[in-house]
């Protein structure tokens, strides 16, 4: 009698993967903690990778011009520390970016958001005070806004506490305090570390996988994998850089603008606009709704006007500065740039929204080269089987 050992082990693994998961499925609670606990330890290397992907681009070109100026007679030592002066160099423009971030952008976004409060105060007050002028409003509608009773300025504290304390994030206790900024700066500095000796030894570590894919999985299966990973790459790095750039330029525009058209607020407004911009889609318009509401509590015309002249601005931004700015990287039609958006921001929120655009694009260029290669099979089979299209149908009605 003949023993089928293939069979054998395969219902073995069916059997070893039911029994996990019936365990999995009665301890969720335990698992959940154990993948906590595994984030948690990762997370400075997940942060110093992430540090090392955003910052590979700007070395690149940096490390290109220390190597262009170590051809010019007297700075020959700079090829030998061609890397390491680069990576220093990138971290510093990191740095000043953050510094910029910290000292210009979150300081206006508070001070738009004590302007949106102090403005609606107003707005609110003034309904009260005239509410006999809107004849078109219902009773209740006009009982309702002379019942509101807000204590505004501790509406804006509370506000302004909950944007400096990060999202309302409080720690509790001194000696937690003091745990939690040791862990932070502990963690930073690992994920730091680990960003510089992922950009100082990037082609070392790519040879080191290549070899190991290579190891693991046939060749073809390998270059295969090696491609996709290259192509995600590619996609990540173009748009991220992309949507900064893009939104860089949309800020100036309207600072440049509001400030010949002498529109108020013009550099909270500006800055706001820029800083939503990243928000595929739907940022810009949220900072236009914004920045026409302080802007209405000012002159309700030049709100209207600054309407106008953000759609202008939007119909310039998205024909002419988007496709050369971000360009074909993404490559991703517009109906699936909103599903893309809407599944990603229903996942995970602002950050989804950003993140699912570039993951969409790599599926739909991998469907689309699967696409092209399955119906190019097909057509070569019906060529060798001596058929053409005309002949199929034909055929096929018969």
């Amino acid at each position: 009698m003949r023993i089928d050992w293939k069979a054998i082990r395969q219902w073995l693994l069916i059997i070893a993967f039911g029994i996990l998961l019936y365990w999995g499925l009665n301890h969720m609670d335990m698992i959940a903690g154990g993948i906590g606990s595994f984030l948690g330890m990762v997370t400075p290397f997940l942060f110093g990778a992430a540090v090392a992907f955003i910052l590979r681009r700007p070395l690149a070109r940096i490390e290109s011009l220390i190597l262009r100026l170590s051809r010019v007679k007297g700075f020959g030592f700079l090829k030998k520390i061609s890397r390491m002066l680069g990576i220093l160099l990138t971290f510093l423009l990191f740095i000043a970016v953050l510094i910029l971030v910290l000292f210009l952008v979150i300081p206006e976004f508070v001070r738009a958001v004590s302007i949106l409060i102090s403005s609606l105060e107003q707005f609110i007050r003034r309904l009260q005070s005239n509410t006999e002028n809107w004849d078109f409003l219902s009773q209740q509608v006009i009982d309702w806004i002379n019942s509101l009773q807000i204590d505004w300025t501790a509406l804006g504290n509370e506000v302004r506490n909950w944007l400096i304390s990060g999202a309302g994030t409080v720690l509790g206790g001194t000696v937690g305090a003091v745990s939690a900024v040791f862990s932070g700066v502990v963690n930073t500095f690992m994920a730091l570390v680990f960003s510089i000796y992922l950009l100082s030894q990037k082609e070392k570590l790519g040879r080191q996988f290549t070899r190991l894919f290579y190891a693991i999985l046939p060749d073809k299966q390998a270059k295969g994998l090696l491609d996709i990973l290259s192509m995600a790459g590619d996609t990540f790095s173009n748009f991220f850089s992309g949507q900064i750039t893009e939104a860089v330029i949309l800020g100036s525009m309207f600072f440049v603008c509001m400030n010949i058209f002498r529109f108020p607020y013009a550099l909270v407004i500006s800055v706001m606009i820029a800083v939503l911009a990243l928000i595929p889609i739907f940022g810009a318009f949220i900072g236009c709704a914004t920045g026409a509401f302080l802007i209405v509590m000012v002159d309700p015309m030049k709100a209207v006007w600054f309407v106008i002249m953000f759609l202008i601005i939007q119909q310039i931004e998205g024909n002419l500065i988007y496709p050369r700015v971000v360009g074909s990287s993404v490559g991703l039609p517009s109906i699936w740039v909103l599903v893309a958006v809407t599944v990603g921001g229903s996942a995970m929120g602002i950050i989804g929204m950003v993140l699912f655009i570039p993951l969409f694009s790599v599926f739909y260029n991998l469907l689309r080269i699967w696409t092209g290669r399955r119906l190019a099979v097909k057509e070569a089979r019906k060529k060798a089987a001596g058929y053409t299209d005309d002949q199929q149908e034909a055929k096929g009605e018969q």
